[in-house]
């Protein structure tokens, strides 16, 4: 008897996920070639479970993951297929090998149920074709996409390392210094893109990977749309797409003239998820959150983390105001306030989103005028006459006090 081929499999997927070391495996593999000569009955599995190396959930999973790959192995030309690495409601994600330049890839499948819809089909290649347009550090490059026996598949750049979502979900709250650095680079993947005409509608930590280098990078452009696709945003009006949490106000309400604001808006949510600890807007149901996004004040982010600079919480306070015209306007102006605030500067550009100047020249005695839906401040002129008025009014107070006085006098002689 002999070391089945699934022993082998499950061996180097166990490896693979870094569930043990070479030496724990080789035990195993050493201690089944000694039990099966003895004609005793075992497997790689049962070995790694007795001596502790895996757990029985462990386990489970790995042949859950066994069994699908195994349904998609050979059926992408040209690729391996050597285990899933996750899954959501739209596609499962495979690591493979890329036979004909020896590398690691990642290989996004389409599930079966949605094959037969044409709607999710052109809409899976668009996101490729999508992808395939763009060509920066900080984004998940596209390699290929395809269909091979009914199977539709996306192969990209694999990314080793963990999302931003792995590190919040457990709790983790970012300093300043490491947040910035993270929004940054997400800030310069955003900007390529919306040079080339693109806005990614869908920027949340699920969508953020990051490398063991520290080298960020902005995934899944399954919602991306080009601005100028006009059908596209006529078709999707008075829809809401994108994330609940991170949505910005427009895409909620479905405008038509979405652009790359709303992107800014999310990654703001993000951004301030990471500082604070908690998304910016919680309730127990979808529809609740949405509807605090257009609605309810923000609550200042130093006001949770108290040990953010007033720079930080500046910036994404104009990130995510409700009307987009009150944003940065795009992403390069974002950029030099995330740098400035980053090297120990105040963010400029936000502080006049305020209106900072504005409050300085009316606490220094100057006019200022200012028009908004809210208030209305008069210009120079206006304030002229009031001045003049004030003067005749105190001059004509005084001759009354006279008179008064003289008056009183008289009566009291």
């Amino acid at each position: 008897m002999s070391e089945t081929s699934l022993d082998t499999l499950f061996g180097r997927i166990v490896l693979e996920q870094r569930l043990c070391t070479e030496s724990e495996l080789e035990r195993c593999q050493k201690e089944l070639k000694a039990r099966l000569e003895a004609n005793e009955a075992s497997t790689v599995e049962q070995l790694l479970l007795e001596y502790g190396f895996i757990t029985a959930t462990q386990a489970v999973r790995l042949k859950d993951n066994i069994k699908e790959s195994k349904a998609a192995a050979g059926k992408i030309p040209g690729y391996r297929v050597m285990g899933k690495l996750g899954s959501g409601a739209m596609a499962v994600v495979y690591k493979a090998k890329q036979l004909s330049l020896d590398r690691t890839v990642a290989i996004k499948v389409l599930p079966r149920r949605f094959t037969e819809k044409s709607d999710y089909v052109k809409r899976f290649y668009k996101e490729g074709r999508i992808a395939a347009k763009l060509n920066h550090n900080n984004i998940v490059q596209a390699i290929d996409v395809g269909e091979a026996g009914g199977l539709y598949y996306f192969v990209m750049e694999y990314v080793e390392g963990k999302t931003l979502y792995d590190d919040l979900s457990k709790g983790k709250i970012f300093d300043e210094a490491e947040a910035l650095e993270i929004v940054i680079q997400l800030a310069r993947a955003l900007a390529h893109a919306h040079s080339l005409g693109m806005i990614h509608r869908d920027v949340k930590p699920k969508n953020v990977m990051i490398n063991k280098e520290g080298v960020v990078k902005l995934a899944d452009m399954g919602l991306a749309r080009e601005t100028s696709d006009i059908e596209a945003a006529k078709n999707e009006q008075g829809k809401a797409f994108g994330t609940p949490y991170y949505i910005a106000p427009e895409q909620i309400r479905g405008e038509v003239n979405i652009d790359g604001r709303a992107d800014i808006y999310a990654l703001g949510a993000t951004f301030f998820h990471m500082v604070a600890g908690r998304v910016p807007f919680e309730a127990s149901t979808p529809a609740e959150v949405m509807r605090k996004h257009i609605k309810e004040p923000l609550v200042p982010p130093d006001h949770i983390n108290t040990s953010l600079s007033a720079g930080v919480a500046e910036v994404i306070e104009v990130m995510m105001a409700k009307k987009k015209k009150d944003r940065y306007n795009n992403m390069e102006e974002l950029l030099i306030d995330l740098e400035a605030v980053r090297d120990g500067n105040p963010p400029l550009r936000a502080r006049r989103r305020f209106n900072m100047e504005g409050l300085e020249r009316l606490e220094e005695g100057a006019a200022v005028e200012v028009e908004t839906e809210e208030i209305s401040v008069y210009g120079e002129e206006i304030i002229a006459r009031y001045r003049v008025f004030i003067v005749i009014l105190g001059a004509l107070a005084a001759v009354f006090a006279v008179a008064l006085f003289f008056s009183l006098a008289r009566g009291g002689g």
